[in-house]
């Protein structure tokens, strides 16, 4: 198949100017202004006022996670159809540490996937328990096309490890060409604080946040850029959501250690407030929602370049899940967040969001002058393609790379919310907010998937991307 896009206005990372773009089955072939292809039955699209770009690459999502006796609501067919609407073409999920060999739990994760998705996706390795078996492991998973691990600095007793285990894991890491990724916060005072709140009777979704203070979040950046300095390693920061946070980062980052940073919508666009509503279950996430100081100074640590990507954190639950939905015409409850009405530490942790980040952040952050449309892409495809070795296969628009695209309607305005989200939950963080830019068509490695609003993907037609190990620090 030939598809010619016309008179479109690309916009990549780093240039915007008008040209037309060739496909050849699944791969760019040209780009170039008034091309002529050598075809008797190309299909051109004109793509006049319109903006062209590299699908989105979201590199911190959870499908079908098990959490808290449930599981988040969105599997990898129903959270990657999701994404598509929203314009983005690739996902990287979080393959969850399984008793057994690491290995084991890839496969499992697989079993989960494979069948399902509905766009490209990769994975992450969790290291949530460490040991000389483990250390002997972790090289294989680069054989296996995963060139990430995941490790925390809080949940005590479940996905925490020491400095010590971190430290061995950096090393690990920068030996074999892995990145290592770390969720920042403290475990040991998020404890005793949770403890305290409970015996005093404090049960109500503010205390989530309460309880889990910006200073732990702080504390731990620090500590895990000098992990990394003593390793030798590269690492990434997930979720930052905290000022504190920034100002480490870009500190760190100064020294000329070789650590980057991420951020995700929820911690641009709300504040704890939202915790003290009737409703505040729904912002229940990990690390919890801040201050309106901290959405500021996380703005400006994207526009200046120290923070490299904007992720989701995709983990949605229903908000209650005793009352079912209608997906796809079948009926559908999964228990969410009402299993914590009576206990803050009983809400599943987790936020929908993968269908929302490039409209949302289009209005909100370019049309708001927070973000260039360069920078937009950069953020949302290019650099979480070159952070975990996608690129130039994803997040580029360039001869040779697969043909992930969006055909951008700048000009469209709608009523968001739940009705255009795509995800299989019963709310959305954006109801009612005026969004003005939508995909108009997005297309998976030149296939066309979403037309409109019209779906015309399907379950498993998603590959899963071996990734390459080398990962630049940008």
């Amino acid at each position: 198949m030939t598809l010619l896009i016309r008179n479109g206005t690309l916009i990549t990372a780093s240039e915007t100017f008008q040209a037309d773009i060739l496909i050849t089955g699944e791969l760019i072939q040209a780009i170039g202004k008034d091309l002529m292809p050598d075809c008797n039955e190309c299909e051109t699209v004109d793509a006049s006022g319109k903006l062209i770009l590299p699908g989105g690459v979201d590199p911190h999502t959870h499908f079908n996670l098990p959490m808290f006796g449930t599981v988040s609501s969105d599997d990898h067919y129903t959270g990657l159809k999701a994404a598509a609407f929203g314009g983005t073409t690739t996902v990287l999920d979080f393959v969850p540490q399984e008793p057994g060999s690491l290995q084991t739990s890839v496969e499992a994760w697989h079993a989960r996937a494979d069948t399902l998705a509905a766009i490209d996706f990769g994975f992450h390795m969790n290291i949530t328990r460490f040991s000389a078996q483990v250390a002997a492991e972790i090289p294989h998973i680069a054989e296996v096309g995963i060139s990430s691990l995941k490790v925390f600095t809080a949940y005590n007793n479940r996905l925490r490890l020491s400095d010590g285990d971190i430290f061995q894991v950096l090393r690990i890491a920068k030996e074999h060409g892995l990145l290592t990724m770390l969720h920042a916060e403290n475990g040991d005072v998020i404890d005793i604080l949770v403890a305290e709140a409970l015996a005093a009777g404090h049960t109500q979704p503010e205390w989530h946040g309460r309880t889990r203070p910006a200073w732990g979040a702080v504390e731990a950046v620090l500590r895990s850029a000098a992990l990394a300095a003593q390793a030798e390693a590269s690492l990434y920061i997930v979720h930052m959501n905290a000022a504190g946070e920034v100002d480490m980062l870009q500190y760190a980052r100064k020294q000329g250690l070789p650590v980057m940073g991420e951020t995700c919508p929820q911690y641009l666009f709300f504040s704890d407030n939202v915790l003290r509503r009737p409703d505040g279950a729904k912002w229940v996430c990990s690390p919890p929602l801040r201050s309106p100081t901290d959405n500021v100074r996380l703005w400006q640590g994207l526009a200046d370049g120290t923070i490299q990507t904007i992720g989701t954190d995709h983990c949605p639950f229903f908000f209650d899940g005793r009352k079912p939905i209608d997906y796809e015409g079948v009926p559908v409850a999964i228990p969410g967040k009402e299993l914590g009405q009576e206990n803050f530490t009983k809400i599943p942790n987790g936020l929908p969001g993968v269908g929302d980040r490039l409209p949302i952040l289009w209005t909100y952050g370019v049309r708001a002058g927070h973000l260039t449309p360069n920078q937009f892409v950069a953020l949302t495809a290019t650099n979480p393609a070159k952070i975990f070795g996608l690129y130039p296969r994803k997040g580029a628009l360039l001869p040779g790379s697969d043909a992930d695209l969006v055909i951008w309607d700048p000009e469209q305005s709608l009523t968001y919310g739940l009705a255009h989200s795509h995800h299989r939950t019963d709310y959305n963080l954006y109801e009612n907010w005026q969004v003005v830019g939508m995909p108009e068509k997005v297309y998976l490695r030149g296939q066309l998937i979403v037309d409109g609003t019209a779906w015309l993907g399907r379950r498993g037609m998603g590959r899963f991307i071996h990734r390459n190990t080398h990962n630049p620090v940008l």
